[in-house]
């Protein structure tokens, strides 16, 4: 379990969260969700430790992430940033060997243990037709696979995920979820994501976190996350809340701004 305490987050003097305490339920799939500017990254950045919190301490099984050295993070969780890139010509195999670094000892060649655990994270992203090819010549949701592919190459029981569908079509939007809930379900990964589709979040997340100005309104299920005030407090929006057909999830469906975002929205026109 990824537990918060007290967390506090900012650059140089401005702070940009303040006393955050969330839990991240263990084997689940966890959303966070708020406006542009709200610190959803950031959170996640630091609760991945590629950000030190001003005062905080985020754990994991009870033990203080920024204690441990780099190497043992390194085999508990995995994080995919957003727009990563690579060098240019590196081949989508060469960027899932990546992965194994921290299983490796000082430049030690890759075991056929390695190769294994490779070739299986690129079938499981339906990716090994690809392998030799480099990675600038993918589509953006080939590249997106194979930096999953990387990051299940690197065998962590947790995988953070930085917006992991922006700049995706829809139907690779659909692609990249529908990985991500297949590594919940069959190998009982703990996936934390920021997602800016409220429908996606509901759709594929356990749990979400409703972020606002680097607090949080609301964290639980989908049918308690997703209702028009939660949604009117986070994002300024008028909406209504309905069952999914197929699911029973909720749906959001906005309609309108708030007067207070309906000013703010003048405000920005006008500059």
């Amino acid at each position: 379990m990824i537990t918060t305490e007290n967390l506090n987050i900012g650059y140089e003097e401005r702070l940009i969260v303040k006393d955050l305490n969330i839990v991240i339920p263990n084997g689940e799939i966890t959303a966070l969700v708020g406006a542009n500017g709200s610190g959803k990254s950031t959170i996640l950045k630091t609760i991945a430790r590629l950000m030190k919190p001003k005062s905080g301490i985020v754990t994991i099984d009870g033990k203080a992430i920024h204690t441990q050295k780099t190497k043992e993070i390194a085999k508990q969780l995995a994080i995919l940033p957003q727009n990563p890139t690579a060098p240019e010509g590196l081949t989508v195999y060469e960027l899932v060997t990546f992965g194994r670094f921290p299983h490796q000892r000082g430049m030690a060649a890759l075991t056929n243990a390695d190769r294994e655990i490779i070739y299986s994270a690129l079938e499981m992203t339906g990716i090994v037709e690809f392998a030799d090819r480099p990675i600038d010549q993918l589509s953006g949701g080939q590249r997106q696979r194979a930096w999953i592919a990387m990051a299940l190459a690197q065998e962590t029981p947790i995988l953070f995920l930085d917006e992991p569908t922006t700049f995706l079509d829809m139907a690779h939007q659909i692609e990249v979820l529908t990985i991500l809930e297949k590594l919940n379900k069959e190998q009982g990964r703990t996936i934390v994501m920021v997602v800016h589709d409220l429908n996606h979040a509901s759709r594929y997340a356990h749990h979400i976190v409703a972020i606002k100005k680097g607090t949080v309104v609301k964290s639980g299920t989908p049918f308690e996350v997703m209702t028009e005030e939660v949604l009117e407090e986070v994002f300024g929006v008028k909406s209504d809340i309905i069952p999914d057909p197929r699911t029973g999830l909720p749906l959001c469906l906005p309609y309108g701004l708030t007067k207070e975002q309906e000013v703010l929205e003048r405000v920005k026109m006008s500059i």
